[in-house]
Parts: C-alpha cells; structure tokens; sequence
C-alpha cells in the first residue's frame, strides 16, 4: 500500500536514503576471463578484466600459469584485493604474474564472503591431480544442498561463497582424469554457472545448462610463443575488444569448452555437453540492463536489442499527442544504460506519426561513488544533484518523455522527476523498456529484498506508483513484449528467464531466502 511505502521510507535516514539514490539501480555479478597460450597472459588478463569492470567492483583477482624449469613442474601463482583493477594491481604486481596462461575475476558477491578475502576470485587450490583454479559468475541454486553433504562428510570450507563447492565436486569425484572430473562436478551442479577452470594442461570453459550467464570464447592470432595462437574466453565480448582478440563464438549452454596444446596446434576445441534438465532460460536483464552496450552476447549486439525494447515500448506505450501548434514533446534518456532503448523509442515514434525530437536531458557525473559526504536534511536534494544535473534548455517549456530501463525501489526516479519539474517542464511521462521487477534472483543478481521493490510497495498498481512518482503518466514494458522484442531482435533459439518479473524460477532453489 502507499502507507507501507511512506512508512518503509520514514524509517530510513538520510545516509540510507543517499546510498539508494547512488546505487539504485541492480548492482552487476561478476566478470570471468581466462587466456591460454598467450605471451604476457597477465597482461591480458589485466586487461579483459578491465573491460568487464561493469560486472564487478568489490574486488578481483588473477591465476597464473607459470613453469618452472628448476623443479619441472607448474606454479600457479595467485594475487587478488579489495577494490577496482587498476586499484588490485600495480604494474608490479602484473609483471610477477608470468606464464602463458591465466585466468581472472571480477566481483560482485551476490551469494556469501561480501568482505572476506578468502571469498574473493579466482580460487587456487592443488590436490592430487594436479593445480586447479577457478573464477564463476552466478550461483548455484542447489549450494544449500551441496554445502550441507560436504559439511556432514567433515569438509572444511574456507569461505562462504557457494563457487568453492565447485572445488569439493572436483575432488571428490571419483573419476580417473583430471578433465572427467571438472565434467563430473558440473552435472552435479544447477542454477547459474558460467565458469573458466585453469589446470596444469588446459583451460576449461563450461556453461550451464540453462545459459543463463553468458560466455564467449576469442581467438589471440600469433600472440602465443613462437607466434602460435593463443585463445581466451570471457563474459563479454568487450573483453575481446580491449585485447584485441577476434570474436569465434559463444560457448553455447550446456557445453564444456577445453583448449589446450591440441587446441594451438590443430586449431580445434574438444566440447563435451552437459545434461538438459530444465531447458534454457538465458538472463533477460542482460539485454536489459546489465552487459555493456558494446558487447554481444546470446549471440547478438546489446545495443541492437536495447533499440528494439525501446521500439516496442513505444509502440505499448505510445508518446501523448499534443494539439497542433504546441511544441512536440521531447524524449530523453536517464543515462547511462538507456541510451539505446531511448533511440529505439524515438525512431518508432517518429515511424508512427508521432512527431517529437529527441535530446540528452542530463549531465551525470562519472566520478561520484557510494562514499561521499551525506547532505545535511536542509540540502538533501544535493544527493541527485551531486550525480544527475538537469539540462534546463532541453527541457524547459516541454513535455518530457523520460525512458528509463527498470525501477528498483523508485527513489532516483521520483528525484529526477521533481528535478526535471524545476527545470520548466510542463508534463513528465514516464516509460520503462521493462516490466515491473516483482521478484529477487537466485542465479546471480543482486536484486532489493521482495519488499523493497517498487512495484510491490503498491501492489503492481501502475496508477498508484506513478501518483508517488509524480508522473504524469507511467507506462511499462509487458512482459510478453519484452521477451518478442528481445527474441525477434537477437535471433536466438533459446528462451529467457524472466523470473524477476513473474517468479517463476526455471530451476528450483533449494536454500532459504536468508541464504543469499
């Protein structure tokens, strides 16, 4: 009810109340990148990590592969810290990390050791078969299960997060090879797991059967030794860009990719398939909200599917007609994510005889973080002003279609709106090029309680929320649309998790809620 939303935002303070505003939007997973063969692999990896920072600010790490003449035998060397990669590792720091092979992470903790060191990626361990590393992006939905077996069979666990229990699987398998057991533990696990695996002679890339992460994998053309080959694989192809690798294609869901000598000497991947038990359901707020603009992935341009969400919202959710004579309403984004969805919304507006222009209504300031000063009560409304600043020429005078990708609890939209209203505009329309997010995710997002969703907070009554927006009008994407639009945009053969919007979970959990 509104009464629940007033009184759920009375008991916040103002600290409380600045973090929703600077980090009100879902906060990313995490980012996976591994190269093989590749001279200088740590810098590489340095460098897709930095193109997958999106996916991940709380920390990131780094395995290296590095043979030592001395001993005849592999080293795995290990470095990973609190913060950004460039704040991780100094120059320092990469050229220690030598070897031709690696892999790395960036992270988000959506599922245990939000702070602990020991939580932190990639996870290096050496057991009987040999070294073993590991970074994954998503979670497991079947971890309570997993960790309650291993626990009652006196397994000693060295964090909280659900991506180690990959490392028991794999030791405890009792499969003859090294390859046969990675392959063993992944059966063994649901939910999301996208996962690169560095063991002495190859890198192992697998996917979930459902795909809901995406993984790509990337050719180095004569960068390895020798001017062999080298490979990588990563969550996204803007990884690829940055390290000017070429694009080969998506490790495709349920499969298990291994390059190793083989791989640079003929060119060719062994894939195993792992077994379906749920179908598909790639993550829709991918293409939503959370990869890079610039990336591909489910096998098709971000942005090219943003602009077709932003078209069919416009087409849903057409922009007000105005009589003739009055000036034509202008439509601009709320940077930075819904740029694309925004051009989209213009062009079919324009195809449909709806006349408007277009424009940037916002500057937004790339430097502010979560940590700077909280205003005092008499100045609150510098917690937006300090983040987002009007643009009042834009939108002076004007009816205002604001486009927008999601609402988490609506606290940075009613402030926009009201900054938007004082900069001169006549009317505010508000549309989303998704539906209402009504449920938490279990495969890998770090979504606000059930409760704290906005669109809970009034029971899915649209009148109702865009009365406390102070909207003139609110018009979100059906899900229905959603899925058609993203479909008909990416050209994929598999289904979507919608999930978030419906909550219907495509694999089942198996640990409480208090678990996450």
């Amino acid at each position: 009810s509104a009464e629940l939303s007033c009184a759920f935002r009375r008991n916040m303070s103002s600290q409380d109340e600045l973090d929703l505003v600077v980090g009100e939007k879902y906060n990313e997973k995490c980012g996976v990148f591994g190269c093989w063969n590749v001279d200088k692999a740590a810098h590489t990896t340095y460098y897709g990590l930095v193109g997958l920072q999106h996916r991940g600010q709380e920390g990131a790490g780094m395995v290296t592969s590095h043979f030592n003449d001395k001993s005849q035998s592999n080293e795995f060397r290990l470095h990973r810290g609190h913060g950004l990669v460039t704040d991780v590792f100094t120059s320092d720091d990469v050229q220690t990390l030598d070897g031709y092979h690696a892999i790395g992470h960036t992270r988000y903790s959506t599922a245990g050791g939000k702070t602990q060191i020991e939580g932190f990626q990639p996870f290096c361990v050496k057991y009987r078969m040999g070294n073993l590393a590991l970074a994954h992006n998503g979670n497991l939905s079947n971890a309570g299960e997993l960790r309650s077996f291993f626990e009652n069979q006196g397994v000693l666990m060295q964090s909280t997060v659900d991506s180690e229990l990959f490392l028991h699987l794999v030791s405890h398998s009792k499969r003859s090879s090294q390859l046969d057991q990675i392959f063993d533990a992944m059966t063994q696990a649901e939910g999301a797991f996208s996962c690169i695996l560095l063991t002495d002679t190859s890198l192992v890339a697998v996917r979930d059967p459902n795909g809901f992460r995406p993984l790509c994998i990337g050719k180095l053309s004569k960068r390895g030794p020798g001017g062999t080959d080298g490979y990588c694989i990563a969550s996204e192809t803007c990884a690829l860009d940055l390290c000017k690798a070429e694009y080969v294609r998506d490790v495709e869901p349920g499969e298990m990719i291994v390059i190793d000598a083989n791989t640079v000497k003929m060119g060719t991947f062994s894939s195993l398939r792992l077994p379906q038990k749920f179908g598909t359901s790639q993550c829709i707020f991918e293409y939503v909200y959370f990869a890079r603009p610039d990336s591909r992935i489910f096998g098709e341009f971000v942005t090219k599917v943003r602009r077709e969400l932003g078209r069919q919202l416009a087409r849903e959710h057409p922009i007000p007609e105005v009589p003739a004579g009055d000036p034509v309403p202008v439509v601009i984004p709320i940077p930075e994510s819904a740029a694309h969805a925004t051009l989209g919304f213009y062009e079919e507006s324009v195809r449909m005889g709806r006349p408007c222009t277009v424009d940037l209504g916002f500057f937004r300031n790339p430097y502010v973080g979560r940590s700077f000063i909280s205003p005092s009560q008499e100045l609150r409304d510098l917690k937006v002003l300090c983040k987002f600043n009007p643009i009042e020429h834009v939108l002076k005078g004007k009816i205002v279609v604001v486009v927008d990708d999601s609402i988490v609890r609506g606290t940075t939209a009613r402030q926009l709106v009201g900054l938007i209203y004082a900069a001169g505009a006549k009317e505010v329309h508000l549309r989303i090029s998704s539906p209402p997010v009504t449920d938490p995710c279990f495969y890998g997002m770090d979504f606000p309680s059930k409760e704290e969703l906005f669109a809970n907070q009034y029971a899915g009554n649209v009148d109702a929320m865009a009365k406390w927006l102070r909207v003139t009008s609110l018009g979100y994407l059906a899900p229905e649309g959603l899925v058609e639009a993203a479909t008909r945009s990416s050209g994929t053969r598999h289904s979507f998790c919608r999930a978030c919007f419906t909550g219907v979970y495509p694999v089942p959990v198996s640990k409480g809620k208090e678990d996450w």
